[in-house]
């Protein structure tokens, strides 16, 4: 059975594409992880919250693997682009985007509107995959 994210073929090729680059997760991608494979709608993807918690400790274990933890507010992370933050739906994303801006590293998502947030100033710490 396929899986019911559209994207979920176009993520995984990304993911396998990756060769010794560090790749990571924070606290917020975690925590949306779980939120989607715990969810009886994922059909043939769906987890429990303890086979879900095993798969993140298995990912954890992956050469490369690095963790992001979130230290500063969200104010303080947004603040280089809060100008461009223009609606309530992209907290979390503006979130991500100032953490991969603190971390010298790179926001992966499907999410275009992502490009306006970053601007030209943050263009390299963010790649919309199509």
């Amino acid at each position: 059975a396929l899986p019911i994210y559209p994207q979920y073929p176009a993520a995984q090729r990304w993911f396998d594409s990756l060769v010794d680059e560090e790749w990571g997760l924070c606290p917020l991608t975690e925590a949306g992880y779980v939120r989607v494979v715990t969810n009886p709608a994922s059909g043939p993807i769906m987890r429990t919250f303890l086979q879900a918690a095993a798969i993140l400790e298995d990912l954890s274990q992956q050469p490369d693997y690095c963790y992001w933890s979130i230290f500063e507010s969200w104010a303080k992370l947004t603040a280089p682009f809060a100008s461009r933050i223009t609606g309530h739906q992209q907290v979390t994303d503006a979130c991500l985007l100032g953490l991969a801006i603190k971390e010298g590293g790179v926001l992966v998502t499907f999410d275009r509107g992502l490009k306006y947030m970053a601007g030209a100033e943050f263009r390299m710490n963010l790649l919309v995959l199509e």
